[in-house]
């Protein structure tokens, strides 16, 4: 594990903190949690940013996984479907990671980061539960694409990149499945996890974790996406939007500075 001074320690946690809280209400706490490292761990190769990255994250998912299941309407049964095959496309995307370099990740980024934070933008009802509406039945043909689309496709960009998949899995379960966003929210952090697990297992395989770093950074993780599921049950996540478009713009415009300056 490279050489960390105790104000980036301190930086990388509290990132990890606020991730996981903004995964747990709208999802994407990757889109904080990763180029957080990168800024922190410079010269770290790109695969070891990503793996220890998935050691942090599952962590958080989990806790907040099990929250929702608690408290939340969970189609158990097919959330656990769409997260086998997410489980397996994520274990296929992290084999290619290790390919990438920190040059080609940091563009990545970036353009990711702007496109969720315009699609936040354009769309002022994101994150509000609709109302008055009775959820589609979920039909067959339904499901299978929920399997392949947001299972395989998004579970393969999950092991090979990572940030958003998070806010990823909420609209595309809300698009193809027709839930509500709360209970689209509660699934997806399940396939979540199953695309974590298999990213993780990967990444573990191939040694390109900091362990020691991800387990103190894992318990920040865990404590705020613990306290954003929680938040999210009780107000929804409408609240989150400012932060979220400050965060992103933030870290775009560090991000840019630091590729071409």
């Amino acid at each position: 594990m490279p050489e960390i001074t105790l104000t980036t320690l301190v930086l990388l946690c509290l990132a990890a903190l606020v991730a996981g809280w903004i995964d747990a209400v709208v999802g994407g706490g990757g889109l904080l949690l990763l180029p957080a490292f990168l800024l922190g761990l410079p010269h770290v190769p790109a695969a070891h940013i990503l793996g220890t990255n998935k050691a942090v994250a599952i962590v958080g998912t989990t806790g907040a996984a099990v929250t929702y299941v608690r408290k939340a309407p969970v189609e158990l049964r097919t959330a656990l479907r769409i997260g086998l095959a997410a489980l397996v496309g994520s274990m296929a995307g992290a084999f290619f990671a290790s390919g990438i370099s920190n040059d080609v990740l940091r563009p990545v980024v970036m353009v990711v980061l702007l496109a969720v934070a315009a699609f936040v933008m354009l769309r002022p009802s994101f994150g509000a539960k609709p109302e008055g509406e009775d959820r589609a039945p979920l039909t067959r043909a339904r499901i299978v694409t929920a399997i392949v689309v947001v299972g395989g496709g998004i579970g393969f960009y999950d092991g090979l990149f990572g940030p958003g998949t998070g806010t990823f899995l909420v609209l595309a379960l809300t698009a193809v499945l027709h839930l509500d966003l709360v209970t689209a929210s509660a699934n997806a952090k399940i396939v979540n996890v199953c695309t974590n697990a298999g990213a993780l297992a990967m990444f573990a395989y191939q040694g390109s974790v900091y362990w020691q770093l991800a387990a103190v950074m894992a318990v920040f993780n865990l404590v705020g996406a613990m306290i954003g599921a929680r938040m999210a049950l009780s107000k929804g996540a409408e609240f989150v939007r400012g932060v979220l478009l400050v965060v992103v713009f933030s870290l775009v415009a560090k991000l840019a500075f630091d590729q071409w300056a």
